[in-house]
């Protein structure tokens, strides 16, 4: 393999990518002598990235125990990496890895001080925005902001966008925040600045989000904050305004790793090129077929002209398939094939079914679901498939319904990826706002948050004006509150926010002495959170119950004191997604969309929903490029499977509040009949409604 200079890894899906990446920056290390410091690699999810730490460093235990004499153990020949001769046996070694079988590996836990970017004999292996959030603590002040900046969340921006079409005389019901939040974060992902944005609206929407824009970036800048989309954009800024330090970072990341590289948007692909510009050792693995995220700034150009953006790049198949069935890659193989914007490969697959894959047409969308349950109650008992690897994926999230109802009615445990977040929680939201308004003073909407929480008879208006004030006059709101007198502001409730004021003040001094459970507990005692919280009701047990829990998630942390862990667990927050939370603890089928499925594999996948308006979408009906996304989409849920696919579409469906008799989806008759089981609910039915799967 190519230690240096561009290379590009199309990795089919389940042919070994992650391994690919693990084992490439052991062999940088070892055959380079490159210091593991001076190696990036970047991922997508936390869970992805976390993966990665633990592989490399079981891989650098094993080198480090041979002592850097033998390269078989590590699954390197003598004269370098080839790919396609090495992935079997790479795969083999991992497997105790992937099923937890040891004890010493499954419960591995590197310190997360080791995992820093600039700290620790390790190589820097992170999400681009975790990276990004490493690189701004450092350099923030050059752009403007301080080093305590914190992140905003999505309740946070709508919040001060609605505050700012308020100002504006606009209202939020005619201009949804949501939409200009979208309409700004795809700006930001194309590295457009509100000037730029400015001098390119033209319908009056777009005219209406430019004002909004330059506002909402003036007041993020004023609460010291910036949003999820700010944290690539402004490490961009930092490195086109300040060449030098750019230099210190393409220095210091001389050998640059990328996963899933078909999903980069423009500001990932302008972060990556310009840190591996200097030294050019940019390794890419990706898969064009896999890209579906066009609709939030992927941008499916940078891996397909990867080798025109790096001139001299070599390029790699990976083709073998380690995970599904050749029946399986066939049918996948033949919708994905009538896309012609994609480079061309073959994936193959020693694992035989010798059994066609299910095409199901059901009457309705009950049938669907009844149909998904026979099916499940069949490879429970006979085949022994369990539940937690069971997926039934779908389009849109108003196609879960149908199958949950059904699901309760035939007593079918199951999950759904991409509920109510435990962070997302109101309660857990209170006492992160007091998380960081401890950490930064100047985080005015986490003090609009809390300040009436629990109640202190705070009018809005009052509040208000008091953010206005610490703007004006740039004063630390607590103590602008300590010391100044309100004279407009009765004596119990000015009373109550000097108690208010003064516990943040207490907190803040403690935290450097504390450990941050300490800090939780003391706050929680101070302001009277359980008696506030607990209303006599099960859903106030439930909320206090989740505080509780909060003690757990900050366990982590407890080797820090409570100063720099509000700031690690503060971020963590932030930068958390749904797919970080996927687990298979729980023995259940799991519900999701076809978007939350990439990158997971299930024993077995139902697909519900293949119908035209559905599977491909109508609003992708009139668009070349984005039918190709769809087929992508579809692609990516059958290959999700590792040994049973069934496709399943409704004659009418009752969906978004109307009946709908919409044909059969053009990508089964994409299918060759020789890999098709067709099936119709004519012919089949349940046995009854008795509970014939058990729960736990």
């Amino acid at each position: 393999m190519a230690a240096e200079g561009p290379v590009l890894v199309i990795a089919g899906p389940g042919s070994g990518k992650t391994r690919v990446l693990t084992h490439r920056i052991v062999y940088i290390i070892e055959t380079k002598k490159a210091k593991p410091e001076n190696i990036l690699a970047v991922t997508f999810t936390n869970k992805a990235a976390k993966e990665m730490k633990n592989r490399v460093e079981i891989l650098l235990e094993e080198m480090n125990r041979e002592n850097n004499t033998s390269k078989k153990e590590t699954g390197f020949p003598a004269d370098g990496l080839d790919i396609n001769q090495t992935l079997n046996s790479i795969y083999e070694d991992n497997k105790e890895l992937e099923n937890n079988s040891s004890p010493s590996r499954s419960n591995f836990q590197f310190p997360v001080s080791s995992f820093s970017a600039f700290g620790g004999q390790f190589p820097t292996i992170s999400t681009f925005h975790s990276l990004c959030v490493k690189i701004l603590r450092k350099e923030a002040e050059f752009i403007g902001y301080k080093k305590e900046f914190i992140i905003f969340d999505g309740d946070d921006q709508k919040s001060c966008v609605k505050k700012i079409l308020k100002n504006l005389n606009l209202s939020d019901e005619q201009f949804n925040p949501k939409a200009i939040l979208s309409e700004i974060g795809n700006a930001k992902n194309e590295l457009i600045t509100p000037e730029d944005y400015s001098g390119m609206a033209e319908s009056y929407f777009q005219q209406v989000v430019s004002k909004v824009y330059g506002l909402y970036q003036k007041e993020l800048q004023q609460n010291n904050s910036l949003d999820f989309d700010d944290l690539i954009m402004q490490t961009i800024v930092l490195f086109l305004r300040h060449p030098e330090i750019l230099e210190k970072y393409q220095e210091k990341f001389k050998y640059i790793m990328v996963d899933e590289y078909q999903d980069t948007n423009h500001a990932q692909y302008k972060l990556i090129n310009l840190l591996s510009k200097k030294h050019k050792n940019i390794f890419v693995v990706g898969d064009d077929w896999q890209s579906i995220y066009r609709w939030r700034g992927a941008d499916i150009r940078n891996i397909l002209e990867f080798e025109k953006n790096y001139p001299g790049a070599k390029t790699i198949l990976l083709e073998q398939n380690y995970r599904s069935t050749q029946e399986i890659l066939d049918v996948s193989y033949s919708i994905i094939s009538k896309n012609i914007n994609r480079k061309d490969k073959k994936l193959w697959s020693e694992k035989k079914a010798n059994q066609p894959i299910i095409v199901y047409e059901a009457a309705d969308e009950k049938g669907e679901a009844e149909f998904i349950v026979s099916q499940i109650a069949k490879m429970n008992s006979g085949e022994n498939i369990r539940l937690k690897d069971i997926a039934i994926l779908y389009r849109t999230n108003a196609q879960s319904r149908a199958v949950e109802e059904t699901f309760l009615r035939y007593n079918v445990p199951y999950k759904i990826v991409g509920g109510v977040k435990f962070y997302a929680r109101r309660e857990i939201k209170d006492l992160i706002a007091y998380f960081r308004l401890i950490q930064n003073s100047d985080d005015l909407a986490s003090f609009e948050r809390i300040a009436n929480v629990p109640r202190r008879g705070l009018g809005k208006t009052t509040l208000e004006k008091l953010t206005v004030i610490a703007r004006e006059k740039d004063l630390d709101i607590i103590d602008l509150i300590l010391e100044s007198k309100h004279k407009n502001i009765a004596k119990k409730r000015m009373a109550d926010l000097v108690k208010f004021a003064n516990l943040i003040k207490e907190c803040r001094q403690k935290s450097s002495k504390i450990k941050i459970g300490e800090l939780l507990e003391y706050l929680l005692e101070s302001i009277e959170y359980k008696e506030y919280i607990i209303d006599g009701t099960e859903e106030g047990d439930d909320r206090w119950k989740n505080t509780q829990e909060l003690f757990t998630a900050l366990e982590k942390y407890k080797k820090f004191n409570a100063q720099e862990a509000l700031k690690l667990f503060t971020e963590e927050v932030a930068l958390a997604t749904d797919l970080d939370n996927v687990n298979d603890d729980h023995d259940a089928a799991t519900l999701m969309t076809l978007h939350s499925a990439k990158g997971l594999e299930y024993d077995a996948v139902f697909i519900i929903g293949l119908e035209e308006g559905l599977l491909p979408h109508s609003m992708s009906a009139d668009n070349p490029a984005e039918i190709e996304e769809e087929r992508r989409l579809c692609y990516v849920g059958i290959t999700r499977a590792k040994s049973k696919v069934h496709l399943l579409f409704a004659r009418v469906r009752r969906i978004f509040g109307s009946s709908q008799a919409n044909y059969p989806s053009r990508f089964i008759s994409d299918i060759p009949k020789h890999l098709v089981d067709f099936q119709n609910q004519e012919y089949s039915y349940l046995r009854d409604e008795d509970d014939f799967i058990e729960r736990d």
